[in-house]
């Protein structure tokens, strides 16, 4: 009898593909179930059964568990004692404080790149990033999610501070993960517009017009959330937090994600 079909089955990557370096299993597990949680291939609650992972990716029950304790730390993967690995389903309460954290840290990233003018290679390197998200908008709304929070990162990389990129790297997809499990709108037409905004004010050096421009654009995915009746993080531009919305039904999209996925 043919088994059931699982949601794992579209997250490994194709057998037919080139051979992998010795090592790379952890990685290359990781990066795949990372991108299936950032793009909601894998929704907050998915149960991630160890020996069906390691059989989707023909890799040992160890390497699936090293790359779960990445995901872990990051917050996308949640181990219960005597439980089985499974996404994380953030609570209002913490969706509330990621975006609260990611203003203040977002704005920490526009402070460093005001300390020096940003190179016309990094200018032109974020553009090409906003015409991928532009193209992603036409074609597919999970990978525009991804991508969205990639700009985010590609400017924390450019202040020069690895530790605020991880940071902004964790933040921005937890921020997606709340947006599966809570509901909220993704605008990518917004985004595509107040990244272009921000690139447009760095550009010209006008730094504190850009860090206008970047608490705008996060408390945008307040308002977007306040017309659709969700809860909203404190601070400009949120609201007192509320009644957590009713759960939905799981869904598992079929998505092949990439190996060096990002968010």
């Amino acid at each position: 009898m043919r088994r059931p079909p699982s949601p794992l089955d579209e997250t490994a990557p194709r057998r037919q593909r080139a051979k992998r370096r010795a090592g790379d299993g952890p990685d290359r597990v990781y990066h795949a179930l990372r991108r299936a949680i950032i793009e909601q291939a894998l929704t907050p609650g998915a149960k991630l059964p160890e020996g069906e992972v390691a059989a989707r990716f023909g890799v040992s029950r160890t390497v699936v568990r090293a790359a779960f304790g990445r995901l872990i730390a990051e917050g996308l993967v949640v181990r219960p004692s005597n439980q089985g690995a499974r996404v994380a389903k953030p609570s209002q309460d913490e969706a509330a404080d990621i975006l609260d954290l990611r203003r203040s840290i977002e704005l920490v990233v526009m402070e460093r790149l005001a300390q020096g003018r940003i190179s016309e290679t990094v200018l032109r390197g974020l553009r090409a990033h906003v015409a991928e998200e532009e193209r992603a908008l036409a074609e597919s709304g999970a990978e525009s999610i991804r991508l969205s929070g990639e700009f985010h990162v590609r400017l924390a990389e450019a202040a020069g501070s690895p530790l605020l990129a991880r940071y902004v790297s964790e933040l921005v997809s937890r921020c997606s993960l709340m947006l599966s499990e809570h509901h909220l709108p993704h605008s990518g037409r917004c985004a595509v517009e107040e990244h272009g905004a921000l690139i447009d004010c760095l550009a010209r050096a006008d730094v504190a017009a850009a860090a206008v421009q970047m608490e705008r654009h996060l408390n945008g995915v307040a308002i977007r959330a306040l017309k659709s009746g969700h809860v909203l993080p404190s601070g400009p531009g949120g609201a007192d937090r509320g009644a957590r919305p009713a759960a939905r039904p799981l869904s598992l999209a079929a998505t092949e994600p990439r190996e060096n996925g990002t968010a």
